[in-house]
């Protein structure tokens, strides 16, 4: 394949790596730095140049979108999208990701645990902003900070606020999080590629620093997680349209909280902590993409006029709990099964055998109506006054 690195540091170590894994499985590698492309858009001639040439044909791109350059670099990545270039990290996945108040907005309707998080404008609200995530002590941070840059530890309420005041002067997007003081100075870095784990390591911050990245003087080891960890990490990345995906994850007294989201996480400290090849599996996982693309499901299968997919919970009343494929004779209204989620396990095209329990979660493609009958119809909870979440 001829393959793209977008990168602005041709030298940085992970860089490197991915050019020397990609060429040493045999395929063309050219580094281009971000800002040095120009996009023009046409009618049906969607086109990119570099260094105001014509850029040549590309089978894949690797995206390595630095944070100052987020909105040019995405849009790069985005027209080579629109050229039919294999994209590893697909450029909505990179826009989900780098807002951290929007990830944390989308991770927050799924069953993930993440540290209850705020964010005002107003300064009258900033008070009942942190009593709402927790109290003092709170973690302050800018949306747009990466590598622990931007993030303050406030041991105070009144610490708290004219922190967040100083930096809203100075027209700074602010979010303010919960401390989880259980897991102080300490993280778990996971990489996931595929829909998979394939390295993870356990972060430390040396001193009296809070923040455990290696960037700020943390020190790394390797760590194995265990299932719920491990479901944790591959469902974040899921769930922001990341193949590949670091994920910071903090050790709560109630299970995994995911921090952030990474997509483009650094390589140098997790292989030398771990001393696993995650150049290798990036490169491997870009093949398969290459020879097995995604199909939007979606997109694919709703075409037929009054067909859909649809994904249907399955509760104890469910019409569909306790019983056999076989039973309910899905194919007889013309509503196929492709899988079902149970738990943290995915089972594929499943057998007429296959018997329905409640919590599992069918995904199916079939006739709009007769997917309607399937789906539990759930009224809207009601909420009292004064008892809504931040």
């Amino acid at each position: 394949m001829k393959i793209a690195i977008l990168s602005r540091a041709p030298r940085s170590y992970s860089t490197r790596r991915l050019r020397e894994a990609a060429a040493s499985r045999g395929h063309t590698v050219r580094v281009h730095d971000t800002l040095r492309f120009s996009i023009y858009v046409e009618e049906e001639t969607p086109r990119l140049f570099y260094a105001g040439k014509p850029i040549p044909r590309y089978d894949a791109v690797i995206p390595r979108i630095g944070a100052s350059v987020t909105f040019f670099g995405n849009a790069v990545v985005r027209q080579f999208e629109q050229m039919g270039v294999l994209a590893l990290t697909p450029a909505t996945g990179i826009a989900m990701s780098r807002d951290k108040l929007r990830a944390m907005q989308i991770l927050s309707r799924h069953d993930i645990g993440i540290p209850p998080s705020a964010f005002v404008r107003d300064r009258g609200d900033v008070l009942d902003a942190i009593a709402r995530v927790g109290g003092a002590p709170v973690i302050v941070k800018l949306l747009e900070g990466t590598q622990g840059i931007g993030v303050v530890l406030a041991e105070s309420e009144k610490l708290a606020e004219a922190i967040v005041h100083m930096l809203q002067v100075t027209k700074q997007n602010v979010l303010i999080q919960k401390f989880v003081a259980e897991s102080k100075g300490r993280d778990i870095r996971a990489i996931v590629v595929g829909g998979r784990v394939v390295a993870a390591m356990r972060r430390r911050a040396q001193g009296q620093e809070f923040r455990s990245n290696i960037h700020r003087g943390g020190k790394a080891e390797p760590v194995e997680l265990d299932d719920v960890y491990e479901r944790t990490a591959v469902k974040a990345a899921r769930i922001l349209g990341l193949r590949v995906a670091g994920v910071d994850i903090l050790e709560g007294a109630d299970g995994p909280q995911v921090l952030e989201v990474n997509s483009s996480p650094g390589l140098e400290g997790i292989e030398t902590a771990t001393g696993v090849d995650v150049a290798g599996a990036i490169v491997e996982h870009l093949e398969e993409q290459a020879h097995l693309p995604e199909v939007d499901l979606r997109q694919q299968l709703s075409l037929g006029q009054g067909y859909s997919v649809a994904e249907l919970p399955v509760t104890e009343a469910s019409i569909l709990a306790w019983k056999t494929l076989r039973e309910l004779h899905l194919s007889d209204m013309e509503v196929l099964v492709l899988s079902i989620r149970r738990g943290g396990l995915l089972l594929p095209a499943p057998r007429g055998a296959t018997t329905i329990l409640p919590g599992d979660m069918l995904t199916c493609y079939g006739k709009r109506s007769a997917l309607k009958e399937l789906i539990p119809f759930a009224p809207p909870k009601k909420r009292g006054r004064g008892k809504g979440k931040a």
